[in-house]
């Protein structure tokens, strides 16, 4: 493997900041890549493969504590994974030039890191609203709910094929008002056991048009496993309570150097 500093030094913030706060990976690694000079594409597919690799461990311990409900799992996937796939072929089948698709994807990224700055600036006052008040969308039927979630399901796995983020922090924020009943750390383990699944059907999907650096992908998780490790290690609420906003101001930044 050519082993490049940068990268693996990128892979360690981004892991670092993910097992502080549990937010900020694709949100943060995409537009890192970006400015590294990482075509969108190349970025976005490079990306949906180290979430999918880097969550995987998160589902294991989430699994041995009982924080995933994989009924609402199953259903998000339903939605998601078909959602992923159409939106892959869409991609491919639309005979649309490199340029062209670099810079489609290059603007919904911006859109899609605007409204995950959003999720993670306002999630816990949404969260509260969700626990006290009784909306229709916190009294649903558990039909409804199904429904409500498939269609969840749907939307991220279109919105996260084509830019890599929202499976984390958009995601979470519906689940709350879906099921506010459900604990938070057991919403936010279905949404990572969620995520790993689709960005590996939607990375694979990327790696098949030539969209994965398989060298840049070694060469952050080099650095992303050791950050994510002593960030879970260092986990407070003054690191919550600080580097959240921090985070989405920045995201806010850069998805608006994208879109506008």
């Amino acid at each position: 493997m050519d082993f490049q500093y940068p990268y693996a030094l990128a892979g360690l913030f981004v892991g670092f900041v993910v097992g502080l706060t549990g937010v900020g990976g694709g949100s943060l690694m995409t537009p890192i890549l970006l400015h590294f000079g990482i075509t969108p594409a190349s970025a976005v597919g490079t990306d949906l493969l180290y979430a999918a690799l880097t969550k995987s461990g998160g589902v294991h311990v989430h699994h041995r504590k009982g924080n995933i409900d994989w009924r609402i799992t199953l259903f998000l996937a339903i939605g998601s994974v078909p959602a992923a796939l159409l939106t892959l072929w869409i991609l491919h089948s639309s005979g649309l030039d490199t340029a062209t698709v670099n810079k489609m994807i290059k603007k919904s990224l911006g859109w899609a890191m605007l409204f995950t700055a959003l999720a993670i600036l306002f999630k816990q006052k949404i969260m509260e609203y969700s626990h006290r008040n009784d909306v229709w969308v916190t009294r649903m039927t558990p039909k409804q709910q199904d429904i409500a979630t498939i269609i969840t399901g749907l939307v991220l796995g279109a919105v996260v094929t084509l830019t890599s983020i929202g499976a984390g922090a958009l995601g979470t924020v519906v689940l709350f008002l879906l099921y506010p009943l459900l604990p938070t750390v057991r919403l936010v383990g279905t949404e990572i056991a969620h995520a790993v699944p689709l960005t590996l059907v939607a990375g694979m999907g990327h790696a098949s048009f030539g969209n994965v650096d398989w060298t840049l992908l070694l060469n952050l998780l080099a650095g992303s496993l050791p950050g994510i490790y002593i960030g879970s290690h260092l986990a407070n609420r003054a690191a919550d309570r600080y580097l959240r906003p921090a985070l989405a101001i920045m995201m806010m930044y850069a998805g608006s150097k994208l879109v506008f």
